[in-house]
């Protein structure tokens, strides 16, 4: 780890990011965080035991096209910037370390910070496990018609949201790191360590050189 003292992890939504940001801070000694902590933008709209889906987030995926979806969340999430980059500021600065997760943690602005002692990681996955994950989440099978409806939104818009992340990150590999099916989320965690062990290897934040 030299001297890095926060850990950025981000991807799309259901990629495993909490999971995998929880052992690698446990692992380090480093307090664990996500960006959806800071301001909370329309989130799941299925059902869990316990929880119903509230009719303004339901409203908000049946009524928005796919792109306006990807459009909204990407505005929530430069909205949210300036409080995320004075964490890490903070933790960087700081005798604590930080492992922070989120969909918000966008490549290229990722990339344009200065500030020393970060790295950063991008989880992905294939549309299809993140899909069986969901569908597991909801009940699909058990869901109702609209219910279905609404989880087939949010999967298209994760989709796109992980598509344009993909080209972001397309010339940097080595911040990359593969969640997907079968890979247990102590191995998934093994792999971030990796990449944040692995140097000049693309990554420690900051502009990119040729």
């Amino acid at each position: 780890m030299g001297d890095v003292r926060v850990v950025l992890i981000g991807g799309t939504s259901n990629v495993g990011k909490s999971a995998v940001a929880q052992v690698v801070a446990e692992r380090l000694g480093f307090t664990c965080r996500s960006t959806d902590g800071l301001a909370r933008h329309p989130g799941r709209p299925w059902r869990t035991p316990g929880w119903e889906v509230p009719e303004h987030v339901a409203e908000h995926y049946r009524s928005l096209t796919v792109e306006e979806l990807v459009s909204s969340v990407l505005g929530h999430y430069e909205r949210l910037w300036p409080l995320i980059e004075e964490l890490i500021v903070r933790h960087a600065a700081g005798p604590g370390g930080l492992v922070l997760e989120g969909s918000a943690l966008w490549p290229a602005r990722v990339a344009a910070l200065t500030v020393p002692r970060t790295a950063a990681v991008w989880l992905t996955a294939e549309d299809s496990v993140v899909r069986a994950r969901v569908h597991r989440a909801g009940r699909y099978p058990q869901a109702t018609p609209e219910e279905r409806q609404l989880m087939d939104k949010f999967l298209a818009r994760s989709a796109r949201y992980q598509s344009l992340m993909r080209a972001e990150l397309g010339l940097d590999p080595a911040r990359v790191v593969d969640s997907g099916a079968g890979r247990p989320v102590e191995a998934v965690a093994d792999a971030v360590l990796r990449t944040v062990d692995a140097g000049d290897g693309g990554r420690r934040v900051g502009p990119r050189t040729p």
